[in-house]
């Protein structure tokens, strides 16, 4: 099978992996809108090809000692955590639609909007300061490059067809979310945004656990 075939396998499964970079795309996508949840796809992209690169060029030696795995684990952990606390208490942005039937010129609300690159950047950090994806990537890299004997193209081909799924999947959910979002009511809508921000210091506090008992073992 060609290790592009091979990489969209791993793609998908990648594609229903929950984690908190899932939660915040999902979330963008209903609060921001399509382009938004895409651009933030985009910048998670960005972030999985930085560190398949460092880990082809051996940095992922650098990730094996102990001492920066913790250091690593503990930074990551917090930016979790401080996104999770932000995420939690920050007031629920209006829902951004597209259909611009009510035009009451008395009326005029101003909302603030993002620009584009914020959800590229928030996507991006979001996504590279998780250890879990850092320790995904580290291993991939490592057993793909022992099975295609280091050969470059293989190598290449094969993240192709895994980065390309899984940033297809990734903008599949976007527009999903951003179909449904009319459905939501605003408390349900504020209840997501609580939602998210829980379950991403969960997983912030997770990370700082294990990386402390490693630590002591």
């Amino acid at each position: 099978m060609h290790p592009i075939f091979q990489g969209i396998i791993l793609g998908l499964t990648l594609a229903v992996t929950l984690g908190p970079a899932l939660f915040s795309l999902l979330q963008t996508s209903i609060h921001r809108g399509f382009w938004a949840g895409a651009r933030f796809a985009l910048g998670i992209s960005l972030s999985d090809i930085t560190v398949l690169t460092f880990c082809y060029f051996g940095v992922s030696q650098i990730l094996r000692n102990p001492e920066n795995q913790f250091v690593a684990g503990i930074i990551g952990g917090s930016v979790l955590i401080a996104y999770g606390v932000y995420t939690f208490l920050h007031k629920t942005p209006p829902i951004q639609n597209n259909n611009n039937n009510d035009k009451d010129e008395d009326i005029n609300i101003k909302i603030k909007v993002p620009k584009p690159i914020t959800h590229i950047l928030k996507g991006y950090i979001l996504n590279i300061t998780n250890p879990g994806v850092w320790a995904l990537w580290v291993t991939a890299m490592t057993g793909i490059s022992a099975g295609y004997e280091a050969k470059f193209s293989a190598i290449f081909y094969f993240f192709i067809g895994t980065l390309g799924t899984v940033f297809s999947t990734d903008i599949l959910k976007c527009f999903i979310a951003h179909k449904i979002k009319n459905h939501l009511k605003p408390k349900s809508i504020t209840g997501l945004n609580k939602f998210v921000g829980i379950l991403l210091i969960i997983f912030g506090i997770i990370v700082i656990i294990t990386v402390f008992l490693k630590s002591t073992t």
